[in-house]
């Protein structure tokens, strides 16, 4: 069978790896490019897809890790296993890392070396490992991580970032061969986490707004959907806008209709149009179903949490006040409201986190899951 067809977006990566691999004096695209856009709006097979062949055809390596690929794998071995495996494709990097460490003729494959000594804590340093791949490939390499704000759920995983920004930075040194960051997320606010205070490894670095799909993706679609009519590309935008430019709704849409067998090509659009919207509907009504299951202090502390955005400090008495104004409004009595303490309140934050509804940093810092949830409880 032939691969699923996927919009191409050559423009935008082209322009991207551009200016990820320029070096200028004044930029401070070195110390990292951050790129941030909702979750399910293709980010993340425009970097598989686009942007990691473009950054290839310009000359770089390009190591890709996913931090979300398995949520129950700590974030600093997800990296690590990226970097091992971009080393075991070159044998001689291997062996100067063994060689490193006293080993004789050390095998990609053999038993003098094994490449589980690469990483945080390890015999080999995610620096030395790195720097040795650089000068073996003579090259600029780029790390791209997708969804790295699942770096700061660790300490390990923070302690991966730090030594990568070390890396960063005696790479980009005349020694070696340069390497770039890229750094993906699906939320703003987490991502900013990375690089908005100067405790964080790459502080300063530029965030920047993943463009959306455009017309451009819309008027594919219409052309590959194979419906038994055309839609129109314009009422398809507009629908488009409403999903919050989720191309995975449209699709879905389409697969109800494509499956119903009695459709007539009169009724192709509107049929279209209701079905987009049924899945609006759906998932907002999935994510409210997890919502009215809550307590109401879960729901207090999940409202306050939404509406204080990054200026959320979850246990400070006027924070606390806000949960006792929020359990007024929702009708609970001073009588029947429960107890809002320090205690109840953390308790009340690990269930939000057991329900995928609450993020939480290594460092106590609290956001929204997805931040379409700010949306759906405004609503």
């Amino acid at each position: 069978m032939a691969d699923t067809p996927i919009f191409p977006r050559p423009g935008l990566a082209s322009q991207l790896a551009a200016q990820i691999l320029h070096q200028s004096p004044t930029s401070s695209s070195p110390s990292g490019v951050f790129l941030a856009a909702p979750r399910r709006t293709g980010k993340s097979t425009f970097v598989r897809e686009d942007l990691r062949p473009a950054l290839q055809a310009k000359g770089a390596v390009v190591i890709y890790v996913d931090l979300w690929a398995d949520r129950h794998v700590d974030p600093s071995e997800l990296l690590a296993v990226a970097i091992r495996t971009e080393m075991g494709r070159h044998g001689h990097a291997v062996q100067k890392i063994a060689k490193g460490l006293g080993i004789s003729g050390g095998k990609v494959a053999g038993l003098e070396f094994s490449l589980d000594r690469i990483g945080i804590g390890k015999d080999v340093t995610l620096v030395q490992a790195l720097a040795v791949l650089s000068d073996e490939v003579k090259q600029p390499m780029v790390l791209v991580i997708d969804e790295a704000q699942h770096a700061l759920t660790s300490q390990a995983g923070m302690d991966s970032l730090f030594a990568l920004k070390a890396a960063r930075d005696e790479l980009n040194s005349s020694a070696h061969h340069g390497l770039r960051l890229v750094c993906t997320g699906s939320n703003r606010d987490k991502l900013a986490m990375l690089r908005s205070s100067k405790d964080q490894a790459f502080y300063g670095a530029p965030l920047v707004a993943f463009p959306h799909l455009d017309k451009d993706y819309v008027a594919w679609f219409c052309e590959h959907v194979g419906l038994s009519a055309e839609l129109a590309p314009e009422a398809v935008w507009a629908l488009f806008e409403k999903a919050g430019w989720r191309p995975e709704l449209l699709g879905a849409a389409a697969d109800s209709l494509r499956f119903d067998f009695q459709i007539q090509p009169a009724d192709v659009q509107e049929r279209f149009s209701a079905a987009v919207a049924e899945q609006i509907d759906a998932a907002a009504c999935e994510t409210l179903r997890v919502v009215h299951a809550l307590t109401p202090l879960q729901t207090a502390v999940l409202r306050v949490l939404a509406d204080s955005g990054t200026q959320y400090r979850p246990f400070e008495a006027a924070t606390l006040e806000k949960y006792r104004e929020a359990l007024s409004a929702a009708g609970e009595s001073a009588e029947s409201a429960p107890r809002v303490d320090v205690t109840a309140v953390q308790a009340a934050l690990q269930a939000l986190q057991d329900k995928s509804l609450v993020w939480r940093a290594a460092r106590g810092v609290y956001a929204l899951e997805d931040v379409s949830l700010r949306e759906v409880l405004a609503a």
